[in-house]
């Protein structure tokens, strides 16, 4: 079931538009996009849309609390709809595949630093680096056939 999103942002004390709408359910249905990546996926159902005008969108809509943005090592920001929970990444290395997995241990924020500098720490951001098992199963280039 698809969330209601003209309910979240006027919960949220947004204006319903369309643009706002369009993003919200390009990142349902494409979590962890990068904006440029959302730019070219509204293009066909909205016309000509700017960077700029989805920068806007998502930094509104992540101020509301309605979409994360995730800073992935190597990687422009994306963004994603999953705020509820304070759920972690993984990356493949090779392709840039990105999916999500739950809290590593208990409630969040999953970890506890070894010193909080006093700080009243309520998440905790982890990125799991490897590869994806397509990605794995492939032959790496530095590796000689079998044979030569």
């Amino acid at each position: 079931m698809s969330p209601d999103w003209t309910r979240a942002l006027r919960d949220a004390g947004l204006r319903v538009t369309q643009q706002r709408l369009a993003v919200l359910e390009e990142l349902r249905a494409v979590p962890h996009a990068e904006a440029d990546e959302i730019v070219r996926r509204l293009r066909p159902r909205l016309g000509e849309v700017s960077a700029q005008t989805v920068y806007g969108v998502v930094g509104a809509l992540e101020t509301a609390g309605l979409v994360r943005r995730i800073d992935l090592p190597g990687h422009a920001w994306r963004y994603e709809t999953r705020v509820a929970d304070n759920h972690h990444h993984l990356v493949c290395r090779s392709c840039g595949r990105v999916e999500d997995v739950d809290c590593v241990v208990g409630a969040a924020p999953c970890l506890t630093p070894s010193d909080d500098l006093g700080f009243v720490i309520d998440a905790a951001d982890v990125v799991f680096s490897g590869l994806c098992p397509a990605c794995a199963a492939r032959p790496r280039s530095d590796e000689l056939p079998a044979g030569a």
